[in-house]
């Protein structure tokens, strides 16, 4: 404890760091104040419908990922989600579109294309959203809370356009914290807004089990035990890595290589490369099936938006767990070049021991991380769906989403990025950093 004191300590000592930390926690701020400012026209008072409908089911997940936002009908009421959806089609169709895939080849330059494209796309998909969720308006809220009135042009209008301003405006704060602060502003503008229903949840559950006498202070206290244990299993995914060794060879005097045996290293290949961006991207496409099912009033469209919007029924997760399978191999594909891993090792005379370089090293690179990544992805999708068997046992649903699911996964993931980017500021300063691996490899350097 003393030890990690210290490393606190030695971030302020950092002027760099400290101003990046700063930064990050003044624009948060920004972002949790404008989640409390209620679009015009809309008296504030008069939203405890649109509150109700964000209690339990899919409307809680919306309300989580806008950090309140969606239940207050604020600013920021569509929050990231539609950077978020822009995100997952730009790469979806990097696939099959071949100007993305140049781009995707072009370094530096081509992502400021890409960017560029998944930012247009996301004004556009606001501006579909954005009547979606007025039309919500009136169907949860009282007319007499549309101060213009319910049908007024100019309220649609100047909300659709606040809206499209508030989520351009929110994705900004997050490309900044990731360029002027510390960690992925994205992440972090999601995982503090998960952050901000935290006490409230586990307050109603107090409430439940010891004021209302259901279970007793001991049963809260074997929940809270089980949380620490999903936490700690949700760092060892995210950690958790296999290293594959390389060696080199060095050029004798006749000009020909043979090995070095005192020069080999280590590729370390993550159980889960793909962090918490299977879940952000699996949880985006969830809400997909119950919107269009609603559209329809027919018996099987009705039965396939209830299915879908029970976030703790059984085809719900099922279908959540296949796509965050699915979306970890994907995202492990974009995010783990194994071809120009191995066309780096040839470069520099390295090789894997017993594989040839070229080819045979990507291929056997790429055989690794499918062999690496299919328990992972199959750990990541179990966590993902925990809260659904924390629910049949009598928690309370807002309780049960911090076990597990999006909302515990984000929160540690992103936590751990954020916190090995200070880790690195405060090794590159000769520093302990915040976690023990932290200082091993200072240890080895």
């Amino acid at each position: 404890m003393k030890n990690f004191i210290e490393s606190i300590k030695n971030v302020w000592k950092i002027e760099e760091l400290k101003n990046r930390i700063l930064i990050t926690l003044g624009l948060l701020l920004v972002y949790r104040f404008g989640s409390h400012v209620t679009l015009p026209g809309i008296d504030a008072t008069q939203l405890a419908n649109l509150e109700g409908q964000t209690k339990e089911g899919i409307g809680s997940i919306l309300d989580m990922f806008t950090g309140g936002s969606f239940s207050k009908a604020s600013i920021f009421a569509l929050g990231i989600m539609p950077y978020i959806s822009a995100s997952i089609v730009v790469q979806l169709m990097g696939i099959a579109i071949p100007y993305l895939q140049k781009l995707q080849k072009d370094g530096e330059s081509g992502r400021k294309k890409i960017n560029q494209i998944t930012r247009w796309l996301t004004i556009g998909i606001t501006l579909l959203q954005g009547p979606s969720y007025i039309y919500n308006l009136y169907r949860t809220v009282p007319s007499d809370a549309f101060l213009l009135g319910a049908d007024s042009f100019p309220f649609l209008f100047s909300s659709v356009l606040i809206l499209t301003t508030g989520t351009i405006f929110a994705m900004w704060l997050g490309e900044k914290i990731t360029d002027k602060g510390i960690g992925n502003g994205i992440s972090l503008l999601i995982m503090v807004g998960i952050l901000a229903r935290l006490p409230q949840s586990l307050t109603q559950e107090f409430t439940s089990r010891v004021t209302n006498n259901n279970g007793g202070p001991m049963l809260l206290v074997i929940e809270v035990i089980v949380w620490l244990l999903v936490i700690i299993a949700c760092v060892l995914l995210v950690m958790a890595i296999r290293k594959i060794p390389v060696q080199y060879a060095r050029r004798t005097t006749t000009g020909e290589f043979e090995q070095d045996g005192g020069n080999r290293q280590w590729i370390p290949l993550k159980l889960n490369s793909a962090g918490v961006m299977p879940i952000i991207f699996a949880q985006a496409i969830m809400f997909i099936p119950a919107a269009l099912a609603g559209l329809s009033k027919s018996e099987a469209s009705q039965s396939i938006a209830g299915a879908f919007s029970n976030m703790f029924g059984v085809w719900y997760n099922v279908v959540f767990a296949l796509l965050i399978i699915i979306f970890t191999f994907f995202y492990t594909a974009i995010t783990v070049p194994t071809n120009k891993m191995a066309d780096d090792l040839k470069r520099s005379s390295g090789f894997i021991p017993g594989i040839k370089p070229g080819v045979e090293t990507s291929d056997y690179l790429d055989k690794i991380m499918s062999l690496i990544t299919f328990p992972g992805a199959l750990f990541l999708a179990l966590i993902a769906v925990f809260p659904a068997f924390v629910v049949s046992i009598g928690v309370q649903q807002s309780w049960a989403m911090f076990y597990g699911g999006t909302s515990l996964i984000i929160m540690v993931g992103v936590a751990i990025d954020t916190i090995q980017q200070i880790n690195s500021y405060l090794l590159n300063k000769h520093y302990d950093g915040l976690m023990k691996s932290g200082k091993n490899r200072k240890a080895v350097a």
